[in-house]
């Protein structure tokens, strides 16, 4: 009979000797920090993950524990040249080795290749999907042609006018001054 995990409280250690698999296909609005990105569109939108793990060198005095990573969707983002919504893919595909505690990870992750985490009983495997995906967002979404021209100068008409209306802010002050 398979081992059961749950990917909120995942026994790392476990999960890579079991070379446990986990999968699940929820919705963006599950994800609090992605649908803050979304500014609350696209609640109902699929976000597919799924989780290996791998216990590399099992025989070795300390066995490595992997968990490979890949996860899926697309999200309502805001184009930053028009300010229209633009459905931009976000997909991740990465694996994690884990170390006894933080301060070796923190130690041997600038040095590795490959992402280092610190092992936990408690791991939580769906706040990690989520980190990745907030990670993989573009800086700068944009369409790759804007749906509607988009105006690239700060004047025009508008724009005119409305300085030719505006009061002086300096002539409002002469008039509180004293002996006027």
């Amino acid at each position: 009979m398979p081992k059961e995990f749950d990917a909120h409280r995942l026994d790392v250690r476990r999960f890579a000797e079991a070379a446990g698999e986990l999968a699940a296909e929820d919705h963006v609005g599950r994800y609090a920090r992605l649908m803050a990105e979304t500014e609350a569109r696209g609640a109902d939108r699929p976000l597919r993950w799924t989780a290996r793990g791998e216990l590399r060198n099992p025989g070795h005095l300390s066995p490595q524990p992997w968990i490979h990573l890949k996860a899926h969707t697309a999200l309502p983002l805001v184009c930053q040249r028009c300010l229209a919504p633009v459905d931009v893919p976000v997909a991740v595909e990465r694996s994690f080795r884990f170390v006894a505690d933080e301060a070796t990870a923190a130690a041997e992750d600038d040095e590795a290749d490959e992402d280092v985490l610190a092992q936990s009983r408690v791991f939580d495997l769906v706040e990690l999907v989520e980190d990745e995906l907030l990670m993989a967002l573009p800086v700068a979404p944009r369409h790759e042609s804007c749906p509607e021209a988009v105006t690239m100068s700060a004047g025009g008409p508008e724009f005119e006018a409305a300085l030719g209306r505006r009061q002086n802010p300096f002539a409002a002050l002469a008039r509180l001054k004293p002996g006027k």
